[in-house]
């Protein structure tokens, strides 16, 4: 068994690196504070052909595989979760339904520009009352003259007063069934509410969206059948999970950086903590656990990129990293003691920012379930 990354995955790793050392890191606190979204980076990570890195070169992307992504996605998110949180979006929940199921003018008008950081794109599933039971979804889609009209509210949607489209989950057809929908920010009725005052990633607005008798014709009913909205959605929740995990591991790497940093700078009692046989425990934890997370995340890439069954995989390796993610935040904000709570110092902003992995792709507890389930099926 090689673990050793190929040269274009160490290219990969490489550019991003520099990317987040030299573009991200020095911004990062400003970004958090200003709770404005990062058009600028957002940019710049666009022109590095970020967004399209998942897709074939044949729609404008560059056809890498999902470990390239995860390796451009962790050096983000050492950098700043709030960064993370807006280009994992727009490279693969707010794009990628458009690449499988649009038409052609959708692909054109825009997907590629999207791919490009030109478009923005969200999507819509979670309602006020239905977060990890999709069954529970109430927006629908009435089929009427030419197309279809939308009613319903959805909650947490990411980047949306921003977004020029939304993919968006709603009941439609004759049995209410699970359909995805294409509804542009100038379609009448649709409204978006003020983003969401959160803890962390905190640039990354999330705020409410609701439909109200809003038009969407029939061209932009992503779900070619009624009903295959959960498959569709299926498809790539594995993914999903994935990415999710390696943004843990950016995160974690940037506690742990941090931690050794100060370990090694902080004196007391005549000599440096980190010769300390307390300070050492809580290293080597944090160091181990971040090295476990990144091969499990990798493995269930590798299952992914071969084509070999991977759902359980993707579950255990984001519940695995993200909480390994929170649990070396935490250790990290222990090494700091007092000035792990100070605001002066960006490990406060990594035990904020790392809860917002717990929660996309679904809960940790969701996510037992499901292993839990795979070991009885």
């Amino acid at each position: 068994m090689d673990f050793t990354l190929s040269p274009d995955h160490q290219m990969i790793k490489d550019v991003f690196t520099r990317f987040c050392d030299e573009r991200i890191i020095p911004n990062a606190e400003a970004i958090d504070e200003a709770h404005e979204y990062p058009y600028e980076l957002f940019r710049e990570l666009g022109d590095l052909g970020f967004f399209g890195m998942r897709y074939p070169e044949e729609s404008g992307g560059s056809g890498m595989d999902i470990l390239a992504l995860c390796l451009a996605l962790r050096e983000i998110s050492r950098g700043s979760m709030s960064l993370a949180g807006c280009v994992a979006m727009q490279s693969l929940m707010g794009t990628n339904f458009l690449h499988m199921l649009g038409n052609d003018d959708i692909i054109e008008r825009l997907f590629k520009p999207a791919l490009k950081g030109e478009k923005i794109g969200s999507i819509c599933m979670t309602e006020p009352n239905a977060g990890s039971d999709l069954k529970s979804i109430t927006t629908t889609a009435k089929k009427v003259d030419g197309g279809y009209v939308m009613n319903g509210q959805k909650m947490w949607v990411t980047a949306a007063p921003m977004a020029d489209f939304f993919t968006v989950f709603a009941k439609a057809g004759p049995d209410n069934e699970l359909t995805i929908f294409l509804v542009e920010k100038d379609f009448k009725g649709l409204h978006v509410g003020r983003a969401i005052d959160k803890m962390g990633v905190r640039a990354l607005p999330t705020s409410e969206v609701a439909f109200s008798d809003c038009f969407i014709p029939d061209s932009h009913r992503l779900s070619k059948e009624y009903g295959d909205g959960a498959d569709h959605l299926k498809a790539v929740l594995a993914e999903i999970r994935i990415i999710t995990g390696a943004m843990g591991l950016g995160v974690g790497q940037a506690a742990l950086d941090e931690a050794v940093k100060y370990a090694a700078e902080r004196q007391q009692f005549g000599k440096p903590i980190n010769r300390f046989q307390a300070i050492q425990l809580m290293l080597a934890d944090m160091a181990t656990d971040l090295e476990a997370a990144t091969h499990i995340v990798h493995y269930a890439a590798w299952l992914k990129m071969t084509g070999k069954p991977h759902l359980q995989q993707a579950a255990m390796a984001k519940l695995f990293a993200t909480e390994a993610a929170a649990g070396i935040c935490d250790k990290a904000a222990r090494v700091l003691a007092s000035y792990g709570f100070a605001m002066e110092y960006p490990v406060q902003r990594f035990l904020r920012d790392v809860r917002f992995t717990l929660i996309g792709g679904g809960t940790s507890e969701i996510l037992k379930l499901t292993i839990a389930k795979g070991l009885n099926s």
